[in-house]
């Protein structure tokens, strides 16, 4: 069994945490006896040795993340979004020769501007977003051909 002590909004709380032998955890908290399963809990030995006191319940999961927007002309190379931000210039037209390295535009994230480049030599073949879209990780932003 494992005791805990903690506040929460100021008010006192005080739990124990006992497995019981269905792999389900018992968790009495201030009196008050609860059986809690815990998704991909094994149940192990009757007596717990480690137990961190419980988080915080977490949101619901989101639904997962559609797929990466596709090239336009599928012809090229696409650049994808690193991580999700907002394109804050774009640095090349269509038809521009662009070396690996070159930074073809710019976008912020997490408060940091990021250059995106070219990751081989070639010609834009189309920019697929404009300056203010939020783009998501994965998303194609420019073709490469």
């Amino acid at each position: 069994m494992q005791d805990f002590k903690f506040k929460i909004s100021g008010k006192d709380y005080t739990a124990s945490i006992v497995e019981a032998e269905s792999g389900k955890l018992c968790v009495t908290v201030n009196g008050k006896s609860y059986e809690v399963e815990v998704p991909g809990h094994v149940a192990s030995a009757p007596k717990v040795q480690h137990i961190k006191p419980a988080a915080p319940a977490a949101a619901p999961a989101a639904a997962p993340a559609a797929a990466p927007k596709k090239a336009a002309t599928g012809a090229g190379a696409a650049i994808l979004a690193p991580l999700p931000g907002t394109i804050t210039s774009i640095e090349v037209k269509e038809g521009d020769a662009v070396k690996a390295g070159q930074t073809v535009l710019v976008m912020e994230a997490m408060k940091m501007a990021n250059n995106i480049t070219a990751e081989t030599d070639g010609t834009v073949k189309a920019i697929l977003v404009q300056q203010g879209a939020q783009v998501q990780s994965g998303d194609a932003l420019i073709e490469i051909g």
